[in-house]
């Protein structure tokens, strides 16, 4: 957690994220080469990454998809409906 702060930075999110992809691949009873294989990601990247939470985008999306959660990035950042959107503007005044 941020280190004077109640509010979660990136860095945060990022070990989050990879404690839980390592929950996860311990779930189905992977090691870190298995991930790595599965996911064609380098060794040296699945172990960074469990460790620092630092990746690129792409190779965290191949864990992710090898550990069948892809579905779960494919609604973030969803700019919201019109109709949200103006429900929105009028809540704010």
């Amino acid at each position: 957690m941020a280190k004077y702060s109640v509010n979660k930075v990136p860095s945060d999110i990022l070990i989050l994220i990879a404690q839980n992809v390592v929950a996860l691949r311990k779930e189905q009873g992977w090691t870190q080469q298995d991930l790595a294989e599965k996911s064609d990601v380098s060794y040296g990247s699945i172990k960074r990454f469990e460790q620092s939470g630092q990746i690129s985008f792409e190779s965290l999306l191949k864990i992710v998809e090898s550990l069948r959660r892809l579905s779960e990035f494919e609604n973030i950042l969803t700019p919201p409906k019109e109709s949200q959107r103006i429900k929105q503007l009028f809540e704010s005044y």
